[in-house]
């Protein structure tokens, strides 16, 4: 996927919106496979997944990334 692209699908997208829309299509349980972070599978919320991905560029950048993919996809 090129930046431009990347960059399509992040505009005006929240970081909440993104971790919503991948937790209801993924679940927790799939997502933590896909993005190995412990906030997503020991007792998962948005709220602690959100404090962790603002402080965690590369978890974000992940997190970012498998959006993309699925709006790319999906």
């Amino acid at each position: 996927m090129t930046d431009k692209k990347l960059f399509q699908h992040l505009n005006g997208v929240t970081l909440e919106t993104i971790l919503n829309e991948l937790v209801a299509y993924y679940g927790w349980r799939k997502l933590s496979e896909l993005v190995e972070i412990r906030c997503f599978y020991n007792d998962p919320s948005i709220k602690s997944s959100l404090t962790f991905l603002r402080k965690t560029p590369w978890a974000r950048t992940e997190v970012e990334m498998l959006y993309c993919a699925l709006k790319e996809h999906g």
